[in-house]
């Protein structure tokens, strides 16, 4: 076959088997992988390897479109195998992922080289499956760089930052990657003083683990150090510069953020908007308002830092002029203007600019339940937030908090252990905001027993979990219970304030 023919060859082929698959949907209807004896083909032609070459792309392609069915029937229908063919299927399914599609057809290879083994490992780091990559590794008949980068970036990724440090100490010979991934699980993990012990090793660092870096240091409010490695990068680039930009406004550093902004060779949009950010971060709208007029290019992110700033300092009429000439509205833009009405006190107009929306997100309905809330339109908060379920939108942490208080107000008891129960399931029990509003449902619904549940559960209790739960008994008359609360809670380093009404 030659040009176009080993597409008609399959598109007539009738060899494509059907099977029965437990996987997901996009790879659950559709041939299956070739069984063992399937594997013997006669020797390929040089015009087939060609062919197979051809095929071999077609299935990466389709893979990367997430076309798992249509890409199995292809291989299917292929003549010859590669290696190359069975790598490109593992690959496909790991990206689409087909984890238990992956491994079979690893298993089924006849023979594997450096990449499907090092593919494999990849792909069980990327899903969380730690143990089996680990497995994996020490039955590799031999190893590359690739292999040992696989296993520190994997240790990194899910957190196991020991295990990438010895890993990496392990590694008969390293690459810059190998380098990059250490330095990127310390950095990711928050262990700085180790990224900087080992950025000191090594004198030789591209801009982009440079940035990397400076931006972990920038994240924990660490200019000093920043500041240090910014003048000591022998190359900067953009990214360098706006890094380094944003770390001065977010330290309220405006001089200095200025001057870098004046130094910087190319001054971007990005950075223009860091600077403007740190005007606005600072209530300094006049300022702010200068730059963004002068800017040679906007962004959403440009436009939307203007509004939220504009509606932080209550001058809803410039946020709403700003709003209405703005040529690339985002979700974003509609929250902000949402949650600054409501903020102001004015849910009709937070309720009419939510009912205009285009598309909706968790935040837009947050900030309209949390509108209602707080202005005291608790039954329109709570249809809301049933509105929002039938939506196929799942509660957040701030709707979850707004829709506890209104429970306790309107003494919805069944509906709030409902969102008790979804609180549970989604994880948010960590919340302290969200958990002491529902400890506050349950003790102002007179459910004193819950109420202590939840209590004892909250392991980082602060002044309104005790003053909560104090008021809770106080209000049964239960005052022995109280006084046993309070002295159980002596040791944590907390002050309980007058008992509320």
């Amino acid at each position: 076959m030659r040009g176009r023919c080993w597409y008609r060859h399959f598109c007539s082929h009738g060899r494509v088997r059907a099977s029965r698959s437990r996987e997901p949907k996009s790879c659950s209807k559709g041939t299956s992988p070739p069984r063992k004896n399937e594997w013997k083909r006669r020797p390929a032609t040089v015009a087939e390897d060609a062919d197979v070459r051809k095929w071999n792309m077609t299935i990466t392609a389709l893979m990367r479109d997430g076309q798992c069915e249509l890409a199995l029937r292809i291989f299917n229908s292929m003549p010859h195998w590669s290696i190359v063919s069975y790598n490109a299927m593992i690959t496909g399914y790991w990206q689409n992922g087909q984890f238990g599609r992956a491994r079979e057809m690893f298993e089924e290879m006849p023979a594997k080289d450096l990449i499907s083994w090092n593919s494999m490992i990849s792909g069980y780091m990327r899903s969380g499956d730690v143990s089996a990559a680990r497995a994996l590794f020490h039955q590799m008949p031999a190893r590359d760089v690739a292999s040992w980068n696989a296993m520190l970036s994997g240790y990194g990724r899910n957190g196991l930052v020991d295990e990438a440090r010895e890993i990496f100490d392990e590694m008969p010979c390293k690459n810059n990657i190998s380098w990059n991934a250490l330095l990127t699980a310390f950095v990711e993990n928050g262990r700085m003083d180790e990224a900087r012990n080992l950025f000191e090793l090594k004198m030789d660092w591209e801009v982009i683990p440079s940035n990397y870096l400076m931006a972990g240091y920038v994240k924990r409010r660490m200019l000093v150090d920043a500041r240090q490695l910014f003048d000591r990068m022998p190359f900067k680039n953009d990214i360098s510069w706006n890094t380094i930009i944003a770390g001065y406004t977010q330290n309220d550093e405006l001089l200095e953020a200025r001057r870098l902004f004046e130094a910087s060779p190319a001054r971007d949009v990005f950075a223009w908007t860091a600077l403007m950010s740190g005007y606005v971060q600072k209530g300094m709208m006049d300022d702010a308002k200068r730059i963004f007029d002068v800017m040679p290019e906007k962004n959403s992110v440009s436009w939307n830092a203007m509004i939220a700033g504009y509606m932080q300092s209550k001058e809803i009429d410039k946020a709403t002029q700003l709003f209405e000439v703005m040529p690339c509205r985002d979700i974003t833009s509609w929250n902000t203007m949402i949650a600054g009405f409501a903020q102001a006190g004015d849910i009709s107009k937070a309720r009419c600019m939510f009912d205009q929306m285009p598309q909706r997100d968790c935040i837009s309905w947050a900030a309209i339940i949390s509108g209602y809330a707080q202005t005291g339109h608790f039954e329109e908060a709570l249809q809301l937030l049933l509105d929002m379920n039938r939506h196929g939108e799942w509660p957040n942490r701030s709707a979850l908090t707004c829709s506890f208080k209104s429970c306790a107000e309107i003494g919805a008891l069944k509906l709030g252990k409902q969102l008790h129960g979804y609180l549970i399931k989604a994880g948010y029990e960590s919340g302290c905001f969200v958990v002491n509003a529902l400890l506050a449902m349950y003790c102002k619904c007179g459910n004193i027993e819950d109420a202590y549940n939840v209590f004892h559960g909250i392991e980082d209790k602060d002044s309104v979990s005790l003053n909560t739960m104090l008021a809770g008994y106080a209000r049964r008359g239960l005052l022995k219970e109280a006084l046993i609360i309070f002295e159980s809670v002596k040791a944590v380093v907390i002050e309980p304030n007058a008992v509320p009404p």
